[in-house]
């Protein structure tokens, strides 16, 4: 018999206590942080779904292998344990270990890209559009049609529009340097991409000898969803899937906080000699020695550990069935999401949640805000405050105005997505109140992370 209930395939060893406030207590939090969740205390945080890079429990096996960490600067067993496994996974030639993955793309950008250049991709994340434009290129998206219709079912909504990387590489030969492909798309609702695109898109890349480079962050995830969707890979193991996805692919970089299911780390990964070699020169200047890349020994030996545990296929079918679930009960209850629901998060379309909020008054923040102040969740914008500033200056309302509830992996019980589903389903039901937001303050750049924000009109909720 097939027993319906969602249980975690794990069990608790260590709690850590989570404190409840009231209302009006976390009225007063979001005043003090200027309306934005990034600068709230975490301890003021009943659930934490601000994102799920990072903020994953790790494993017994982790904890012991941390105990054997080599800190030794230069040659550690640890950084060798590390290399072996990512290159078993990976079948890239060079690796080189980074703090986290943004630092992999700014080494990445810094070494293969200069101003004036394009660089698509199906969907660049926050970071990554950041690095590309802060050397002076395009961040071009290029995503398939439905990537951007949040009610639209597709199997694989992260994949680019090959037609459009086929336009872009013919019409700008030598000013693409690398194409970049997001698995899973995590700006466009935690999408994944499929073989077959993925494949198509090596294809285009090599014929034009542009070399292709994964943001492999959520690679497991992206493997269990080739798994389940794609014809011809029902009976492969996670595993061999993530092995043939990097095969198609001249280099990858990876936040290993997500997939590599620890709370530091990340790399990158290549081929080409001349680049890696590059790469590990400017890694001694800014990172560290190529053998511990700015982390410590006990790091890489849980990463090692980590990259392998993600692909386990008991854990990613309760992974993918967790967010599954959620997704299910909001739908039945009528809240509008990025449809199917992604692997590592629940997108709330907060543009047709909150028809009355003008974009320029940032309906997904205000969502996010009132998520909070509710039931003490704590979520992140991806529209107009993260993607709406242009490098010029200008604004531009993004494509979508979504609200990410992303999940820690390994962190949260079947109960608390069950409050997860009763705070999300209350504030729908008193969504025409929720007000729009403007902001007081902001940096330059990312400035989703420090942005100060008053309610419009004052208050964040209409009497």
């Amino acid at each position: 018999m097939a027993f319906k209930t969602i249980i975690e395939p794990f069990r608790i060893k260590v709690v850590e206590p989570i404190r409840r406030t009231t209302r009006e207590e976390r009225d007063q939090a979001l005043r003090e942080a200027g309306f934005n969740l990034f600068l709230l205390r975490a301890e003021d945080v009943l659930i934490d779904l601000l994102t799920d890079s990072g903020t994953g429990a790790m494993s017994s096996e982790q904890w012991a292998g941390m105990m054997r960490g080599d800190e030794s600067y230069a040659g550690a067993r640890s950084f060798y344990r590390f290399e072996e496994t990512v290159r078993e996974i990976t079948g890239f030639k060079h690796i080189v270990p980074t703090h986290q993955g943004r630092a992999a793309e700014r080494i990445l950008c810094s070494v293969m890209v200069n101003q004036g250049d394009i660089v698509p991709n199906n969907t660049h994340f926050d970071t990554t559009r950041a690095n590309v434009e802060n050397v002076g290129a395009t961040a071009l998206d290029i995503p398939i049609p439905e990537a951007g219709q949040p009610a639209t079912i597709h199997p694989f909504k992260g994949n680019i529009d090959l037609a459009a990387l086929e336009h872009v590489l013919a019409t700008n030969a030598g000013g693409v340097p690398l194409v970049i492909l997001t698995v899973t798309n995590n700006s466009g609702g935690g999408q994944p991409v499929s073989m077959a695109n993925l494949k198509a898109a090596s294809h285009l890349c090599r014929s034009h000898g542009v070399p292709l480079f994964l943001d492999s962050c959520r690679f497991a995830e992206n493997s269990w969803f080739i798994k389940l969707r794609e014809p011809g890979f029902a009976d492969k193991t996670p595993f061999e899937i993530a092995r043939e996805m990097f095969g198609y692919a001249d280099g990858a970089t990876m936040s290993a906080k997500k997939d590599g299911m620890a709370n530091i780390g990340g790399f990158l990964a290549l081929n080409d000699d001349a680049f890696a070699q590059k790469c590990k020169n400017l890694l001694i200047l800014t990172e560290g020695f190529p053998t511990y890349g700015g982390l410590a020994g006990y790091d890489l030996e849980a990463l090692s550990i980590g990259f392998k545990e993600a692909l386990d296929e008991d854990y990613l079918r309760y992974r993918i069935r967790s967010v599954a679930y959620l997704g299910e009960r909001l739908t039945e209850a009528g809240i509008p999401l990025v449809q199917p629901p992604g692997g590592h998060a629940i997108y709330v379309d907060a543009k047709a949640m909150l028809p009355h909020i003008p974009q320029h008054q940032y309906p997904a923040w205000a969502l996010s805000l009132a998520l909070y102040l509710e039931g003490g969740v704590r979520s992140v914008e991806i529209g107009s405050v993260m993607f709406g500033r242009k490098p010029d200056g200008s604004e531009q309302p993004a494509a979508m105005e979504l609200v990410r509830l992303a999940f820690p992996r390994r962190v949260y019980t079947q109960s608390h997505v069950d409050y997860l589903a009763e705070v999300l389903i209350h504030v729908h039901q008193i969504r025409d109140r929720i007000c729009g937001v403007h902001i007081k303050e902001a940096p330059e750049v990312l400035r989703h992370f420090s942005a100060s924000f008053e309610p419009v009109g004052g208050d964040l909720l209409a009497p």
